[in-house]
């Protein structure tokens, strides 16, 4: 009896309604062993983009794009790099990359192309501008274009739908498509999860699309959902970030509070995260400086998502409400909140800096991570 098996059936499992949850590691390898024991079965095609498709073109080499560039590297892949930050470009060439001088000669030299920029009209500009990857005449070379930025669903749908009118140029190498194809991916893990290729992705675009980029996916990540067709990644992405935005509101309000109620932020650490309060605000990116090291409170706010790029996003939601006419009121206010940080001149931190340049809490002091106990003493 053949064993070939459906991509479903081996990478996913707990499907959310309207998507799917692709998992690696150890289901990957079964995936693509399988597809090799079957040279007949009409799934071979799939097995082909695995071993193939390894000429990248990656753009956009910020805080997260150089981490995940850099990883594509390191699983083997070929990369070709363009960024307008030279010292970006360069500490990736000095890893093995190559250079190009605009995204038109990234597209002339790549298969598969990931972008990763800070706004949609940085992608319409490296997709349609005079020097864009589509500029060069209806032919391209790339098969896939994946774009990993937070950008507003519509501009993924309008970039997709022009990929969609190009034709193949003659020395493109295909995967089993007739005209490239384009997926809206962004990410969620910030630069932590870029740097340990454990970020989420969520794709919008066609399955078969989706299906090429698996391999490259992998490298970059731990987990994939398809949220549908063109601009629902964009569209999930910007309702994450709605959500973790006010999260992370909430969680320093609630930590500054506490605190002038006499309560040190460690042991409210440890109540909120062995109780109804838990969240990834305050059991993995706590905001409070000295409760968790090895994030941006434990730096002064450096590095991270900024304060300015998380206003932008929270206006894509807003706008977004506003096409839809859905009510957003915590949305709104929480924009507030961060409009007037960046006026403060903290726009360039990260985004937890609300707990002390908004609600003026006070980093964890030394006598009390040592004197603080667990909390949950008896746990019958």
């Amino acid at each position: 009896m053949g064993r070939v098996c459906s991509l479903s059936k081996i990478v996913s499992f707990s499907s959310p309604p309207g998507g799917r949850w692709y998992f690696y590691s150890s289901a990957w390898a079964c995936l693509s062993s399988r597809f090799q024991a079957q040279p007949g079965s009409s799934s071979r095609s799939y097995a082909n983009v695995a071993e193939n498709a390894q000429n990248v073109g990656f753009i956009g080499l910020g805080n997260m794009g150089s981490h995940m560039a850099f990883n594509l590297l390191k699983a083997g892949h070929t990369l070709c790099v363009y960024d307008r930050n030279d010292a970006a470009v360069l500490s990736l060439v000095d890893k093995g990359a190559s250079k190009a001088d605009s995204p038109r000669e990234v597209a002339e030299q790549s298969d598969v192309i990931i972008t990763m920029l800070p706004a949609s009209s940085h992608v319409e500009e490296v997709y349609t501008g005079s020097n864009g990857l589509l500029r060069s005449s209806r032919d391209l070379r790339p098969s896939l274009l994946i774009d990993s930025s937070t950008i507003d669903p519509q501009t993924s749908r309008v970039v997709a739908a022009k990929v969609s009118t190009c034709r193949l140029s003659t020395n493109a190498r295909r995967i089993g498509f007739e005209t490239p194809i384009m997926l809206d991916a962004p990410v969620s893990g910030g630069v932590g999860g870029a740097s340990a290729a454990s970020l989420t992705f969520m794709v919008g675009g066609p399955e078969k699309g989706l299906k090429a980029a698996l391999p490259l996916l992998h490298a970059m990540g731990k987990r994939v959902v398809h949220c549908g067709g063109a601009g629902t990644g964009s569209a999930a992405k910007v309702c994450n970030n709605l959500a973790m935005a006010i999260s992370m509101a909430g969680v320093s309000e609630a930590f500054a509070l506490g605190q002038r109620l006499g309560i040190d932020a460690l042991t409210l650490s440890n109540i909120f995260n062995s109780s109804s309060a838990r969240c990834w605000s305050s059991d993995t990116y706590n905001p409070v400086p000295g409760v968790m090291e090895n994030v941006p409170a434990s730096r002064n706010y450096v590095g991270g998502f900024s304060c300015q790029l998380l206003g932008k996003d929270l206006g894509l939601a807003l706008m977004a409400a506003k096409e839809t006419g859905s009510p957003i009121p915590l949305t709104t206010q929480v924009h507030e909140l961060y409009a007037n940080i960046c006026q403060k001149g903290y726009s360039h931190e990260d985004f937890s800096n609300i707990f002390q340049r908004l609600y003026q809490g006070e980093p964890l002091h030394t006598e009390d991570k040592e004197h603080t106990k667990d909390p949950l003493v008896d746990n019958t």
